[in-house]
């Protein structure tokens, strides 16, 4: 997992490729329409092995870089790094406080950012089938699973259209430390609009003009005790 990429590689990526241009382009292409909740991973018609191949994929968390890392280790250090996401008092505190402790290096706020830029570049690319954007997030494993998802689709002549219109919200909804293993879930609600379509270029799941509301949660986790540690998406699911 060395050639995964931390922030600040991921904003350059990500401004290379184009993607935040093309998700600001469509900015407020909003319907009117009735909402209806909808798994951009889950596509009828044949696309049942795409979806679970997507759920099980593996990414890696833009990581805070050491030399940033804070230089206190006290009771107020953490409170300032947890405060932001996690009152104290409450159990998401008390779950994050053991991470904390064991990596100074873990901002849970920079932890988000990270999070919600893997989103945007994970959604787009594997609704494209980008595979060139994929392969560095992804472990080898993992894009195989993807790229035969992609490679199904092509070859049923499927296309498939996502815009991710925006994060509405992101937040740490659970953590834990066993072992020397992190594991943080994150819940992420998002406004997409998402449309597959055949060969003929008719409309086989999805609507083209209704934003719908979606909401995933990601579960992330990584050793703490390894050096330069890359976060793995372990587990999805669509609530």
């Amino acid at each position: 997992m060395s050639d995964f990429f931390d922030i600040y590689n991921l904003m350059i990526l990500a401004l290379a490729v184009g993607i935040f241009l093309r998700l600001r382009s469509v900015l407020g292409r909003r319907t009117g329409n009735e909402r209806q909740s909808y798994d951009p991973y889950t596509a009828k018609s044949g696309q049942e092995r795409g979806r679970d191949a997507a759920r099980d994929n593996v990414v890696t968390l833009p990581r805070q870089p050491s030399a940033e890392a804070p230089a206190g280790s006290g009771a107020a250090d953490v409170d300032a790094r947890l405060t932001p996401v996690a009152k104290k008092g409450t159990p998401l505190y008390d779950q994050l406080l053991p991470l904390v402790t064991a990596d100074p290096t873990f901002e849970p706020k920079r932890f988000l950012e990270g999070a919600s830029m893997a989103y945007e570049m994970i959604v787009t690319a594997f609704a494209t089938g980008d595979r060139a954007m994929l392969r560095p997030l992804l472990s080898p494993e993992v894009f195989d699973g993807f790229d035969a998802a992609i490679t199904e689709r092509e070859q049923a002549g499927q296309t498939m259209s996502t815009t991710l219109i925006g994060i509405e919200k992101i937040a740490i909804s659970d953590a834990s430390l066993r072992n020397d293993s992190a594991r943080v879930t994150v819940r992420i609600e998002s406004e997409m609009i998402s449309a597959t379509y055949n060969k003929a270029g008719e409309l086989v799941d999805g609507d083209p003009n209704k934003v719908v509301d979606v909401v995933d949660v990601w579960t992330f986790e990584r050793k703490v005790t390894e050096k330069d540690p890359n976060w793995a998406l372990v587990a999805t699911e669509s609530a």
